[in-house]
């Protein structure tokens, strides 16, 4: 399936070049570079790139280097809860909210952990998503991982899932990663359950994320005073940072003090566009 055709997805090719194009302007800022420069670095014609950059992040490019500019020197614009919601109304192709997506989560039991995967058949594949390519991985309890990655770092997830699970059977069933992506940015109402691994505080931040209301954002100091541990922000990073199911636990939705934007395993101009993308949408 061409998801770049169906209504509602977005183009994954328009979200690398724009993707390379942030990161250009985050690392190259200092220099000041010309809509020209960056637009030659992404391929695209002056005109197109900065017709395509306005339509995915609401800046264009002058504007978005003058908020990377400004945010370096310590005048950050001030925005709610961000400089990455000052821009609204980005009229994305193929709009629309998203689906109602309910997920429950179930992580695994210690004896279960302890088993290593005996008797149990865990799918895999690769499939293209609105954000890049992503590893995913279910069993027949439900999905286990789903990780944005490029060609070589697939290979390094399938090894990571074995040595966790040395005695399950692996399947490369892509027809069925492609149906999942279609459960999970589709259009229509769907439920996805989620099999994780985590100790028991890692747990307990992913169920926490998952409670957020879609489309808001919590810093990683509210979330630690939400769960009790009010000293815990770089606990709370930490399990964040190892949430294993990219998109559909929301750690993109976790910001630093401030508004700003933090990291993000997954790269943080990706997840800048993740968060650009869903306020495009209306997820509110």
């Amino acid at each position: 399936m061409d998801m770049a055709a169906e209504p509602g997805f977005v183009d994954s090719r328009e979200f690398a070049r724009m993707t390379r194009a942030i990161e250009f302007i985050e690392r190259e800022y200092q220099r000041q570079p010309k809509l020209a420069q960056i637009a030659r670095h992404v391929g695209l014609s002056e005109y197109h790139f900065n017709r395509l950059f306005r339509r995915w992040t609401g800046l264009t490019p002058k504007q978005y280097l003058a908020e990377v500019t400004s945010r370096a020197a310590g005048a950050a614009l001030q925005a709610e809860p961000s400089v990455l919601d000052a821009a609204h109304s980005v009229g994305l192709s193929g709009g629309g909210r998203l689906h109602d997506l309910t997920v429950t989560l179930d992580a695994l039991t210690p004896g279960e952990i302890r088993a290593q995967g005996k008797g149990v058949t865990i799918r895999h594949g690769l499939a293209h998503t609105p954000f890049g390519s992503a590893f995913i991985a279910e069993t027949p309890r439900g999905l286990c991982r789903l990780s944005f990655v490029e060609t070589l770092e697939a290979t390094r997830e399938l090894a990571e899932l074995r040595a966790a699970w040395p005695a399950a059977t692996f399947l490369r069933d892509d027809t069925r990663t492609a149906e999942l992506v279609s459960t999970i940015w589709g259009r229509e109402a769907a439920s996805l359950p989620l099999a994780v691994v985590g100790t028991n505080f890692q747990v307990q931040v992913w169920r926490a994320l998952l409670e957020l209301t879609p489309g808001s954002t919590v810093t990683y100091s509210a979330l630690a005073k939400q769960l009790g541990r009010p000293n815990g922000a770089r606990a709370i990073g930490n399990a964040v940072g190892a949430n294993p199911v990219a998109w559909v636990i929301p750690c993109h939705r976790v910001l630093r003090a401030g508004g700003d934007l933090g990291g993000y395993r997954w790269g943080v101009a990706r997840k800048q566009m993740i968060r650009r993308w869903e306020h495009a949408r209306g997820v509110s």
